[in-house]
């Protein structure tokens, strides 16, 4: 098969072990069986753990770092790539230190204005401008979490921010920090990068919210919560950007009692279905969702074929799921039925060291 017709991911890494998360790979799909070839290494770079890609589909953003804050501890960074899609290859267009703590997540506004980033470990949201090129600039908003603290003193020690979810109509933030077990909404004025406060919608205590995914019509956010190894549905108000939960699904099946954190959370593309990690049972559970009321309705919990399903994503029309298996270096690929949602396992994998991301990329 012709090379320009294979998708193109580009995989994130990250690791707490030195020099073991070097740099963004890239690995091409055949769209017709679902095979991997074999990666190469897209470009060096240490720790990029999360990737968003530009709405126009030639810029990637991933985290990383800019020196050190300590012997042990990095700065954080934001790096913006241009992408040749055809060589599998990213080059560094710009550079911007947070100032601060890695990064954990990052999305780019839907009009290439703003980059929006969470540290998890810093407890703080920022936006950075991004000029005509991409480039992003000098932070423009950095906001510190505080307040009360969720009851899993082991986990909840301090706030933790871990995503950075953009509303459909680009007018809002949703922000799931685990620490606080709270979803923090801000509004986004894109005219200087900047947040400001539009509400708190408070998560079960002990649930730990860590990632989140917007129903195509903004209506309906669904939470997937770390530590409660749940999927919250929240209603949505598009004016006030205001949550209101109203439904939670279990990711695990009944009678399981080991432990278990969630991870990534996605629709598919047609909207029917959502799909959640769980890290521990090491399984995708698959989920209908009723496109009038929101809600969901579980069909089925697949092994994920790895260990440690830190991230997943579905390919853009749906065919496809790759999910990337931390602890045991590997993609594994599903074939995913588009009236059904269900998932069949394929014996396509890929060696990655350590992936924690998954980005399906314009093939160029």
């Amino acid at each position: 098969m012709a090379q320009a017709s294979l998708l193109t991911l580009f995989i994130g890494a990250s690791s707490n072990t030195p020099g073991s998360a070097r740099g963004i790979h890239c690995v091409r799909l055949d769209p017709a069986t679902g095979a991997l070839h074999e990666p190469s290494l897209a470009v060096a770079s240490p720790n990029p753990g999360f990737l968003a890609l530009h709405p126009n589909g030639r810029l990637l953003y991933a985290s990383g770092e800019a020196g050190r804050i300590s012997e042990k501890v990095a700065a954080g960074a934001v790096n913006a790539y241009t992408i040749d899609a055809r060589a599998g290859r990213l080059a560094l267009l710009g550079q911007q230190p947070t100032g601060g703590l890695s990064v954990t997540h990052l999305a780019v506004d839907a009009t290439g204005r703003a980059l929006l980033t969470a540290s998890y470990h810093g407890g703080q949201v920022a936006a950075f401008p991004l000029d005509r090129e991409g480039r992003p600039g000098a932070c423009s908003a950095s906001i510190q979490h505080n307040g009360p603290l969720g009851p899993n003193r082991a986990r909840q020690d301090k706030p933790h921010p871990h995503c950075v979810t953009l509303s459909p109509d680009n007018r809002f933030v949703q922000v799931c920090d685990l620490g606080l077990d709270l979803i923090v909404a801000y509004g986004l004025e894109l005219a200087d990068a900047t947040l400001s406060a539009a509400g708190l919608c408070p998560a079960a205590p002990g649930s730990g919210p860590r990632h989140s995914k917007f129903s195509p019509d903004g209506q309906y956010l669904y939470v997937i919560s770390e530590l409660g190894s749940t999927i919250v549905v929240h209603r949505h108000d598009p004016a006030t950007g205001m949550l209101r939960p109203q439904q939670t699904a279990s990711t695990l099946p009944g009678g399981f009692s080991g432990e278990n954190i969630c991870a990534e959370i996605q629709l598919h593309p047609n909207g029917r279905f959502v799909y959640g990690a769980n890290r521990g049972h090491d399984s995708l559970a698959v989920f209908a969702r009723d496109l009038d009321e929101g809600s969901l309705d579980l069909v089925e919990i697949v092994p994920c074929g790895g260990q440690h399903p830190r991230h997943f994503a579905l390919s853009p029309d749906g065919s496809w799921l790759v999910c990337a298996n931390r602890d045991t270096n590997s993609l594994t690929v599903f074939k995913v039925d588009a009236d059904t949602g269900q998932l069949t396992p394929t014996p396509h994998r890929a060696e990655v060291p350590t992936p924690t991301c998954v980005l399906f990329a314009p093939s160029g």
